[in-house]
């Protein structure tokens, strides 16, 4: 009983001295531990380039019956674009629901008319160009009816006679304001020779005893143009697609006395790609 009590009495001793130690070893343990979780890598998701250049948009979704300044924006970008013909008043109506989906479906975007922020991003990143402008104020809406209508004929008068100007072929106004309207339809994104090369095809088709002999008979044949399949033909052009017009008119080809037209990532005629290639023109492949 004596040399147990010993065992005991010694196991107990050994333990004493030895807790110090152990507990200098687990807190060890323990820091190393605690430095290696607080020094792994933090992982946060980062946006894509130009995602945090959002400085007006609301998080907010909007949607048909949605006002206010983001709509404002929204009415703008899409007017910037095209898209939207009508009045720029903060209210999200069938309008401008219908301008969303367009845009949404040209962008590869689900087209529900709801702008979230995929369609926020993309709108602003196609729109970085376009500069807000204060609303008009009912002081400044207070123009006769007289005064604004001169105003448009005036407007108009000016843009004819823009395009008259080298009018050689004899081409009526109404001739005239569908090319515009078609070359803005057709290739407002392109670069200007392209644009001025969509004109041009115009009027070597109603030079060409193959196809009708006026531009409004090339325009609106059947299956002819996209514009004029998706309604981007009724589309007021601007200032940049007249001059287009305009430069074919003057005798500028730049498509080389080419037919036809088409953009191989969205062409679906297998018959177009037969055609003799002469050259490429932005999005544009120009044939014969």
């Amino acid at each position: 009983m004596t040399k147990h009590k010993q065992w005991i009495f010694a196991v107990l001793t050994l333990g004493l001295a030895a807790a110090p130690f152990a507990g200098v070893f687990f807190e060890d343990r323990g820091v190393t531990y605690a430095q290696s979780y607080a020094a792994a890598p933090v992982i946060t998701e980062t946006p894509d380039e130009g995602e945090e250049a959002l400085p007006a948009f609301g998080t907010t979704p909007l949607k048909l019956g949605s006002s206010g300044q983001d709509v404002y924006e929204l009415q703008g970008r899409l007017k910037h674009l095209g898209y939207y013909a009508g009045a720029i008043d903060s209210q999200f109506g069938a309008k401008t629901k219908n301008a969303v989906t367009w845009f949404q479906w040209k962008f590869g975007l689900k087209s529900d008319g709801v702008v979230g922020a995929k369609t926020k991003l993309k709108l602003y990143n196609a729109t970085t160009a376009w500069k807000p402008t204060a609303p008009k104020t009912s002081t400044a809406k207070k123009v006769t009816s007289s005064g604004t209508a001169a105003k448009k004929n005036d407007t108009a008068k000016t843009n004819t006679a823009e395009l008259s100007s080298g009018n050689t072929m004899g081409l009526s106004e109404n001739d005239l304001k569908i090319m515009a309207n078609a070359v803005y339809g057709e290739s407002r994104g392109e670069p200007f020779e392209g644009q001025v090369a969509v004109a041009a095809v115009i009027l070597n088709r109603v030079k060409s005893p193959s196809f009708p002999n006026t531009p409004s008979g090339v325009i609106f044949q059947p299956g002819a143009f996209t514009a004029v399949a998706d309604g981007q033909i009724y589309l007021e052009p601007n200032e940049q697609a007249r001059k287009a017009v305009q430069q074919a008119l003057n005798g500028w080809d730049p498509s080389g006395g080419c037919l036809y037209y088409f953009n191989p990532k969205t062409a679906t005629s297998k018959w177009i790609w037969s055609r003799p290639q002469v050259k490429t023109i932005g999005e544009h492949i120009f044939c014969m």
